[in-house]
């Protein structure tokens, strides 16, 4: 008889600390995360597009959830482009920086793994665009818009891993250069990112009510 009080006490800790894991959002939380990017062809001149795929991409971020589902976060981003191997060579650094608010619908979505989340964000930003070297007179900022979707994975109360794929709307149109080739290395475009990084919890509050 007691054995089996106590296997009833166990199971129903165990189903309580699996049913808190997915509950457990800490209020403020950093983030970094690496991978690689896609600019748009489009967003450069004609004769002298960047790569398909191009490393690095760097994101920082700092996030802030007001409830379970709902925050904001702010965040910065680093990638580089470069030209395709029969062009003209350049080299170009994109950075943005972004207010977003960010969405969690993870707690209604009961097929997910325990530890598993998915999150939306989406907000405006600024973008700055600079070729390297000889170049930098064709450097351009402009207005943007930030859409993605992350996967998070929770290690422990502390650590989250993570992926997100970002799309960034750049809200302008690249001048016309004449003749075409003094807009090599301008950049006025959108730009796909693919990250894989760690969140990290900076406050004591899991249980955002």
């Amino acid at each position: 008889m007691r054995s089996q009080f106590l296997k009833y006490i166990l199971a129903f800790l165990i189903l309580g600390n699996v049913h808190a894991q997915r509950k457990e959002i800490s209020t403020w939380s950093a983030q970094i995360s690496l991978g690689v990017n896609s600019p748009s062809k489009s967003g450069f001149i004609a004769s002298a597009p960047a790569q398909n795929l191009n490393l690095p991409t760097v994101n920082l971020g700092i996030q802030r959830m007001f409830s379970r589902t709902l925050g904001a976060k702010l965040d910065y981003g680093f990638n580089r482009f470069k030209s395709e191997s029969d062009t003209q060579e350049f080299k170009v650094n994109y950075s943005r920086i972004n207010a977003q608010l960010v969405y969690n619908p993870s707690e209604s979505l009961n097929f997910l793994p325990q530890p598993m989340q998915v999150i939306a964000h989406a907000g405006p930003g600024f973008s700055f665009a600079k070729p390297l070297g000889t170049l930098d007179n064709n450097k351009q900022s402009y207005l943007n818009f930030n859409l993605g979707f992350e996967v998070h994975y929770r290690i422990n109360k502390k650590v989250t891993l993570y992926s997100d794929i970002s799309y960034i709307y750049g809200f302008s149109k690249l001048e016309d250069y004449n003749p075409e080739i003094l807009g090599l290395g301008a950049f006025n475009g959108n730009v796909i990112n693919l990250s894989f990084g760690v969140s990290i919890a900076l406050s004591g509050c899991y249980y955002c009510e």
